[in-house]
């Protein structure tokens, strides 16, 4: 049986789903946003809908991963290029600056993930959330 919580890919099958790693990341981010928020106590009951939202638009996201980008390695800062270049449409309620760094976030996320590089997204998530 699979282990999807522990999946890793190699090099060949992650560039075979290049525009899935957004898709892949936002997942990711999600549950983590969602685990830091439960275990921060930061929000409850319907407060905890408000405040993922909150952190997992793409205006934020984008402010959020400004204070990564010095700390990216250049395979890193490659991913997160190309996730960048990624988007064709944009939301409503973020620019298409925005929405392009939060979807580059996410591709870089979704990479590190399927890469099994659980111990990177912790350390840079960490960095993000700090206020």
């Amino acid at each position: 049986m699979t282990d999807y919580f522990s999946v890793q890919l190699t090099d060949d099958e992650i560039r075979g789903i290049s525009i899935g790693l957004a898709h892949m990341g936002d997942g990711v981010y999600e549950l983590l946003v969602r685990t830091w928020l439960c275990a921060h106590g930061k929000a409850t009951g319907k407060g905890l809908h408000r405040a993922t939202v909150a952190l997992v638009c793409a205006p934020e996201q984008a402010h959020r991963a400004q204070r990564i980008l010095p700390a990216l390695t250049e395979e890193e800062q490659e991913v997160f290029r190309l996730g960048r270049n990624a988007p064709h449409s944009v939301p409503r309620n973020a620019s298409r600056a925005e929405y392009q760094q939060a979807t580059a976030l996410e591709a870089l996320f979704g990479w590190l993930y399927l890469h099994g590089h659980r111990e990177r997204i912790n350390e840079l998530f960490t960095q993000m959330m700090e206020e």
